[in-house]
């Protein structure tokens, strides 16, 4: 059995040599600079290994990092299992970070070196410097510069507890969590992928799996790269969603699964039916966070099933939970129920079991004598986050969950993203998706704000496709309004709306919750927000 992911390549490269390991479609190729075109596993693993051989050449080894800024370029991949052979762990750098995230990354995981595109040597030298820290650059077809610290790691000591790479989670709340990963977290990952059949089957050597997500996440990293290392199938990592293209490029490129995020579904479903809406060949899609009133429809039309699973970077495949089985209650934001290998508690505010239906915090853990097989092995630097998280022998992961009667869980909100409202639960997540389908919404946010009678009103960040004409925000904040209260239950809709040029994002693009919160309290009141609260009142049952 393989005790790094390096060697699981190497094995899969020798079962499969002639088999695609990495497609790039056209679209991408011209986006990047590159070839198109599809690498072998038996190609791969021979530039991985003069890769390796560079390396170890220029003093890299056991206990060192490195950074890799190269998006979703085949070199990314090919530069990480090289790395790994040596027991070099892999700090993904998202292209999107700027002076002081990247002044911040450099310091706190200490990386030696960074493999990155030319274009951003410059920005990370720079905070390199801000950080105290040396920094060797290269571009991802250089020869290695030389190591500047000897390896602190015994050469013979890399196996499945080795650091494999160093992820950080997104700081919606604070700063980024740098993730220790090791090997055991991407091959258990794998294995977990290639084996949860059901819906979710994978076919030993036949598989294409197409991803539009980054892979300095965990989904695209540890999911799509060692389901296919697992498998011997191909990976077509694209550079990002295309909309307009989408569906051109998932029939050239023979994609028999995908993998998507909540939004991409809505936005697909935006564009008319066309005749060859199921002219392709995908089996299904693997994601989370699709809109409950898209599930059926987007099936139906496109004719396949998108698996909706949970899992976070903390938990890899440790605890991961999918609805690979019917019945899927397709949707009511259902995410199947654990299989016998993991262990589940809901809990409210006080600790205290939530009972069939009602709200708690999810609580996981692996079952047997390892409850932290395949999580993470910690918070970098920061024991204390750790131990919070794994209080009491669970991890802590912060979500709200609803377990039914039939047992089957269903996803409600982060923990931190209930706005309560007359004593009514009210998910911001669910509130966001259902404004982004208006035709006028490019981008929303939803806080709770304070409200003297009800504890917490909505409100709704919007950032338009058009901003409103000078004199028209109330009338357009008053339409969608409206328009939401035909889709949302009259309590969950916007009772105060602010039109924005911009929301406040991390890095990865996801919502700074944080920074939200603290721009909604001075919202109302203000010219940029209208009042629309007198709107929400309860509505007559719809016959």
């Amino acid at each position: 059995m393989s005790t790094t992911v390096h060697l699981a390549f190497s094995e899969a490269a020798r079962l499969w040599p002639d088999h695609p390991f990495l497609c790039v479609v056209p679209e991408t190729a011209e986006h990047y600079g590159i070839e198109a075109g599809e690498l072998s596993y038996a190609e791969a693993s021979a530039r991985i290994e003069r890769l390796k051989d560079g390396y170890r050449a220029a003093g890299y080894g056991h206990g060192h990092r490195a950074g890799l800024l190269l998006e979703n370029r085949p070199d990314f991949i090919l530069h990480w299992f090289a790395l790994n052979a040596l027991g070099v762990s892999v700090v993904p750098i998202n292209a999107e970070l700027r002076a002081a995230e990247l002044e911040y990354l450099i310091g706190h995981s200490e990386i030696l070196l960074a493999v990155a595109l030319p274009e951003r040597h410059a920005s990370l030298a720079q905070a390199a410097r801000a950080a105290g820290r040396p920094l060797a650059l290269m571009r991802p077809g250089d020869t290695p510069p030389g190591a500047l610290a000897e390896p602190p790691g015994a050469p013979d000591g890399v196996g499945e507890a080795t650091e494999c790479a160093l992820l950080y989670t997104s700081g919606t709340t604070g700063r980024p969590k740098g993730c220790i990963l090791p090997n055991e977290y991407f091959l258990h990952a794998g294995a977990w992928y290639r084996d949860i059949g059901g819906l979710a089957r994978l076919h030993a050597g036949r598989e294409r799996m197409l991803t539009p997500l980054p892979l300095v996440h965990m989904n695209a990293m540890a999911y799509s790269v060692m389901a296919m290392v697992c498998t011997g199938g191909c990976l077509i990592a694209i550079d990002r969603f295309h909309p307009r293209t989408w569906w051109e490029t998932v029939r050239s490129s023979r994609a028999t699964v995908i993998h998507y995020l909540g939004v991409m579904p809505a936005i697909l479903m935006k564009a008319p039916p066309a005749p060859d809406d199921k002219a392709h060949q995908v089996r299904f899609g693997f994601g989370a966070g699709i809109d409950r009133s898209l599930h059926a429809p987007f099936e139906a039309r496109f004719g396949f099933p998108l698996l909706e699973a949970w899992a976070m970077t903390e938990t890899g495949a440790g605890a991961v939970i999918i609805a690979n089985r019917e019945p899927r209650h397709i949707g009511s934001s259902c995410f199947g129920k654990e299989e016998a290998d993991v262990q589940v508690r809901l809990v409210d505010d006080a600790g205290r079991e939530a009972g069939p239906g009602e709200n708690g915090e999810l609580l996981v853990r692996h079952a047997g004598d390892r409850p932290r097989f395949g999580f993470f092995a910690g918070y970098l630097k920061d024991d204390a986050a750790t131990q919070e998280a794994w209080k009491d022998g669970w991890f802590h992961t912060g979500d709200i969950v609803r377990r039914e009667a039939d047992g089957y869980l269903r996803f409600v909100d982060r923990k931190k993203n209930v706005i309560r409202r007359s004593g009514e639960n009210i998910a911001a997540v669910e509130v966001e998706s259902v404004l982004l389908q208006h035709p006028a919404v490019k981008a929303v946010a939803v806080a709770a704000v304070p409200d003297a009678v009800r504890g917490d009103e909505v409100l709704a960040c919007l950032v338009c496709h058009e901003p409103p004409a000078p004199g028209a925000a109330e009338a357009l904040a008053r339409d969608i309004v409206a328009w939401a209260l035909t889709r949302l239950a009259y309590y969950k809709a916007p009772g105060y709306v602010a039109f924005l040029d911009a929301l406040p994002l991390t890095a990865t693009n996801k919502i700074q919750r944080g920074e939200l919160k603290a721009l909604a309290a001075g919202l109302p009141g203000s010219g940029r927000c209208t009042d629309t609260r007198a709107m929400k009142k309860r509505q007559e049952p719809v016959t």
